[in-house]
Order: structure tokens, then sequence, then C-alpha cells
């Protein structure tokens, strides 16, 4: 199953087949958690890239000791939003800021629900004064797009699923140019430095008469640039990038090591969206198909509950506070506006210890990648759970994302790890198991000190 994707079948193409809606899938399957319980299911990785281009170990590290060229063209969706009521649209719908939101800046996304759960973030980016392109998993583009149509707003929609799901091309390139070195490459492509800009806005370049966007962005916890722009100047560009990185260095990104690069800057990048429960939700979950992301997207590890409602997340907790405005109207204002003083949870890096790691893994830890929820634990009590957990080569160890009670969340405390597949549905929750557990040290989300300190500096800074 694809993070950004949503599952798909040869049945569900096949003419006159209807597939069973979300909600008739949950009814089936008995609850939301019988539905998306896949025990020991496989990470996602990109479609369409190579596993590896030169090794992970070495395309994680060029991210933080060189320059890496990352191929993001395939692996996301996008919704392209236009229309006179665009702006609106997203305003009742989310609750980030629109009276500054300038052409060519993009914001995290967060549209939430009437008790205030996020349904999950996406990149939203304004083309124009009527038009934007939402990116990222289908969960909040199908949001939108479900009170886009049903509303009255006007508005049009069109959709362009990621590689996995799309027949031929996607419809724009997207390269992401990220290290030390990154910018000296930058300098090198266009005959100098780019005008600066602030993190998470773009400015317009050309390069042998291709007009494309640089969005300054990046996943990894270094300085870097997002070029995008129409797919058929694509292949001009890419070729471009790794002529003149060739000197520096550059490394190409494959899909296992790109797949780890949230991690070190503290993203999460699958909470579970909170629509699996609320009665006022259900003519929503009737519009989804059981194939959808929302249908497909897996659960496991070793925190298992029978109560989907305990696998949601809340904005706050998972660090988005400083794009939540209060100065408009919009679905879950109240709620969300409410639970600010109320959140137990924080988020944090886990550190596992290195010789624990080694036990079970060897000496020389091959990839290692999961979004289960594993159970973290203080003592015997239960005190968070993970969401993103790789092995980081340069650190030499797991790093895992979790959110955590507040008390166990300040840096240095020493939790336990459960890493295990719990069996799903018919088990206790709080089964014995045969698990291992890793001792872990909490360290700040981001854990790379580029990202924690430094992001948001303009690139001349």
């Amino acid at each position: 199953m694809s993070v950004s994707g949503a599952a798909s079948g040869a049945a569900e193409s096949s003419p006159g087949y209807a597939p069973p809606t979300l909600q008739q899938a949950i009814d089936h399957a008995g609850s939301p958690v019988a539905l998306l319980w896949k025990l020991g299911a496989a990470p996602w990785t990109p479609p369409v890239l190579e596993p590896e281009y030169v090794s992970w170990r070495t395309e994680q590290s060029a991210w933080s000791d060189g320059v890496a060229l990352s191929d993001l063209s395939h692996h996301m969706s996008d919704l392209f939003i236009q229309g006179p009521d665009a702006p609106r649209l997203l305003a009742d719908f989310s609750a980030n800021d629109y009276e500054s939101f300038a052409i060519g800046q993009a914001k995290q996304f967060i549209p939430v629900t009437e008790r205030g759960y996020i349904v999950t973030d996406g990149i939203l980016m304004r083309d124009g004064p009527e038009q934007f392109t939402l990116s990222g998993v289908p969960a909040s583009q199908s949001w939108v797009r479900y009170h886009g149509e049903r509303g009255a707003y006007d508005v049009s929609f069109e959709s362009d699923p990621d590689s996995e799901f799309r027949p031929g091309d996607p419809v724009l390139f997207r390269y992401q140019i990220q290290g030390p070195r990154a910018l000296e490459l930058v300098e090198r492509v266009f005959g100098g430095p780019l005008a600066a800009v602030k993190f998470f806005h773009s400015t317009p370049v050309t390069l042998g008469g291709r007009s494309f966007r640089a969005f300054r962005h990046g996943m990894a916890g270094q300085a870097g640039y997002e070029f995008i722009g129409d797919w058929n100047d694509g292949e001009h560009v890419k070729q471009t990038l790794l002529e003149h990185g060739e000197s520096l260095g550059l490394v190409l990104v494959g899909a296992l090591a790109y797949s780890t690069n949230g991690i070190e800057s503290g993203w999460i990048p699958t909470p579970t969206p909170a629509i699996y429960t609320d009665p006022s939700l259900r003519d929503y979950r009737e519009s989804l198909s059981m194939f959808s992301y929302e249908g497909q997207k897996p659960l496991h590890g070793s925190f298992f509950s029978e109560d989907i409602e305990d696998y949601y997340c809340s904005p706050w907790e998972l660090g988005y506070g400083r794009s939540i405005r209060f100065n408009h109207d919009f679905l879950g204002r109240d709620a969300l506006e409410k639970s600010e003083d109320a959140v137990t949870r924080q988020k944090v890096t886990l550190v596992l210890d290195p010789d624990e790691v080694r036990r079970p893994f060897g000496a020389s830890p091959e990839f290692l990648l999961s979004y289960g929820r594993y159970r973290v634990e203080a003592g015997s009590e239960l005190v968070g759970m993970t969401y993103y957990t790789g092995f980081i080569d340069r650190v030499g160890t797991i790093l895992s994302l979790a959110l955590v009670d507040s008390p166990v969340a300040k840096p240095g405390t020493e939790v336990t790890l459960v890493w295990g597949e719990h069996p799903g549905p018919g088990t206790d929750p709080d089964a014995d198991l045969d698990h291992v557990r890793f001792t872990a040290t909490v360290r700040p989300a981001p854990y790379n000190e580029y990202a924690r300190t430094q992001y948001r500096a303009n690139p001349s800074a």
C-alpha cells in the first residue's frame, strides 16, 4: 500500500463493477480496526524509482554530507483546485491562515473534523489568485473535493494520482536538491544564486528556455530546493542537475533511502484519518471507495486497540500549532481551539540503544523502515506509540518518531520501545507477547539540529 496512493485492483476497473464503499467495508469487517489491521504490512516506498542507485547508506548520507537529488515526481497525488470560491472553500475546511497567502507560497494544509482531529496533512501551493495545488496523500484531497462538490462553491477540480495508479506521465515534475552543497549546485546550474525566498516560498526560474518554480523546501534537515514544473520540461531539468552535480559528488536517491528522509526532520507522514467513527461523517464514508487510501492504509505494530479513535491525532500533537489560525470560521474550529490547552502528548524522536539494536539486527543492519504503531512504555505503563521508524546509517541506530505522554517527553528520558507485531482482533491488546524491547532515549523532534534551528532561515542568511 502506497503512503500516497489508494489501493486498487483489477475488479475495481472492470466494466460495470461498483466497488464497496468505505462504510460498507467497515460494516462487513465489523469495525474500522478489523478492516485496517494488516499484520506485518510491508512499508511504503515510492513507485517508479529504483530501490537503490548506489546504496541506501550512501544515498542517506548524501543529504547530510554532500548533495542529493530526489525525484519526487511519482509518489504524490495532486488535486488542482480552481475557481472564484477556491479560497473560501479551503478556508472553510482547514485551520490555516488565508489572510497572508502569497502566490507561489505553500502551507502545511491542516484539515480537521468537527471534533478537532486531523484528517491528514498535505502541501497546499497557491498558484494564482483562484488557483491552488494540494499535494500529498489523497485523504486531504478527498476531504476538500467532497465538501467542494456538495457545498455552494464555484470551484472545479482536476486530480493527478501518483504513478502507482495513474496511466501515463505525471502532470508535474518535482526534483529536490538537498544537502550542504545544494546551494553550490544551484549556483552552478543557474549561473549564480537564486533570489532569496523564505522557507515554503518559491521564485520563478528559467533553464534552457524552460520556465518552472524553485521552491524553498527540504525533508532531510538540510538546505535545499524543490524544482517544480511541467512534466515535458522535466528531463531537461533533471539531466542539467545531474551534469552540473557530477563534480560535486551528487548522489541520486533511490526509493529506500528517500522513504526515510522525514524521520530526522520530525515529520509524521501517516496520521490515521479521523473519519471512521463520527455518525455525521457517514455520508462522507459512503462517498469513499473501499479501495481508497482511507480504506486500505494499514495499521499494524505492537500497539493494538479495538477502538480506532485511539489512533487519531490532534494537529497540536503533530507540531502544527505554528500554522493554525483562528482568524476565520472553519469546520472543527471550536473543538480545535478548546483542545489546545488539553494536549497530553508531545512529538519526540526516540533514539534506540545501538548495542541493543545490533543483537537482533546484526552489527551492520540491513535497510529497516516501518510505519507501524509500536508501544512506548515507561516501566510497565503504556506512555505512547510510534508513527515512523527507520535505521539511519549516519546515526548508527534506529530512530523513531513517536507521540508520548508529556511527563516522559523531556529530552534524556529513557523509555522502552516494544518491537513486534500484535495479531490484531481476537487477542487481548495487553497480551504478553514475545516481543523485543529496546531501550530508547527521548530526543527532540526534529532530531536534526539544522531542521530544528535553521530550516526556516533564508538561503542567503
